[in-house]
């Protein structure tokens, strides 16, 4: 028998669903207690999953003994309080992404972990599907050459958070959210890059957002929306490499171009949501001179490995992993590291288009300044995080 791994959740919104489903999906996994500060949304999440223990202050919940790992659900900016406090318990601790609502929240997380010897887990699924799997072996094996140039594309042609009809109006402030497009979805293509170039070191960013689009009014009065919709970037790595960052929420234009890594032996396109008519992955070269293009199905692969060594399922999904590293059968996910990286192009992103230049990674982590909520007014009294 496995061992039961017994987990915490705090923040039952949208996100919480999907954390709570992947759980249900893993033998020996026990969802024990959630947290929330709105008693409706609790009864009926915890209803849907048959949790018995419901908190409405996270430190009662945090005061049990006998919790494995607690998993953060809840806005951006209070990814930062819930996360230290979560180590200072002397749990492991499992984080929504972005890893926070500044590069500096960010940073002290990892300290914190690092100091207190555990171990931050940053939801990053985009590092856990075929493609992914497909394209880290392609480059492992040599079949890209010297990589100079990375393409991080992401599209919704109309998705908007709440404004667009869907999710929860908090993703659309920046007091909660910290930024939008480049946040919310941008992270995923971005961190996907950065993964399989090695997480290379950056030594300069430059970028403009944007919000232009028309909004039904009322949404935009509710939401108080003031994040981007649109953010595009360009990064310098050190030793000549570089990417391009194009991410939408909403844009009058067609769908984007996949992901792209360009090497000089051979390239690779990767749509990272799937792809609609062929293969997630595409790779390019040439044969005695002419240039090929090649579907790969990295599927097929990845269920021809399985079926060999089932116990490397665990790599292809986010809590399946960081349950594994829990259990001992896995190396801990170097996920906080990578998503560190994510937060300091991001937020050189937002600099730059704030001040009409470009920063280097130096100038960013000078300038990057705490977005932590520190406060919140409740029915039950005021939380102090």
């Amino acid at each position: 028998m496995k061992k039961e791994i017994r987990v915490a959740l705090i923040g039952t919104g949208v996100i919480a669903h999907g954390h709570a489903q992947e759980y249900q999906d893993i033998p020996g996994v026990k969802i024990v207690a959630a947290c929330d500060l709105l008693p409706a949304k609790l009864e009926a999440f915890c209803d849907k999953y048959g949790i018995e223990n419901r908190y409405a202050d996270y430190r009662e919940m945090l005061a049990r003994d006998d919790l494995d790992a607690v998993d953060v659900c809840v806005h951006n900016n209070l990814h930062r309080p819930l996360t230290e406090k979560v180590l200072e318990s002397g749990r492991h601790c499992y984080c929504e992404k972005p890893m926070a609502g500044s590069w500096a929240d960010a940073k002290a997380m990892l300290d914190k972990a690092n100091e207190l010897d555990k171990h931050l887990h940053i939801q990053i699924a985009s590092l856990y599907t075929p493609q992914a799997h497909a394209a880290e072996r392609f480059i492992r094996e040599g079949q890209l050459g010297k990589i100079y140039h990375a393409r991080s594309y992401g599209f919704r042609r109309r998705g908007r958070p709440f404004v667009d009809g869907y999710a929860e109006k908090e993703f659309d402030s920046k007091y909660w959210a910290a930024g939008g497009a480049l946040y919310d979805m941008g992270v995923y293509h971005i961190s996907l890059l950065l993964y399989l170039l090695g997480n290379p070191k950056i030594e300069r960013v430059s970028g403009a957002v944007y919000q232009e689009m028309d909004m039904d009014p009322e949404r935009r009065a509710e939401s108080g929306f003031d994040v981007e919709e649109l953010g595009c970037g360009f990064v310098k790595f050190g030793g000549g490499l570089t990417m391009d960052i194009l991410e939408s929420w909403a844009i009058h234009g067609r769908e984007f171009p996949p992901s792209v890594l360009a090497g000089s032996k051979g390239g690779l396109s990767i749509w990272n949501e799937g792809r609609k008519d062929g293969s997630p992955l595409e790779y390019y070269t040439e044969l005695s001179g002419s240039p090929i293009t090649a579907d790969v199905d990295p599927g097929f692969e990845q269920y021809r490995t399985r079926q060999a060594h089932p116990e490397l399922a665990v790599y292809d999904r986010s809590q399946a992993r960081w349950i594994a590293a829990l259990r001992g059968e896995a190396e801990w996910p170097k996920t906080a590291e990578i998503a560190l990286n994510t937060m300091l192009i991001s937020e050189g992103i937002y600099r730059s288009s704030a001040e009409g230049r470009e920063f280097t990674a130096e100038e960013i982590i000078a300038g990057s300044k705490s977005s932590m909520i520190r406060r919140q007014e409740t029915s039950f009294g005021e939380l102090v995080y």
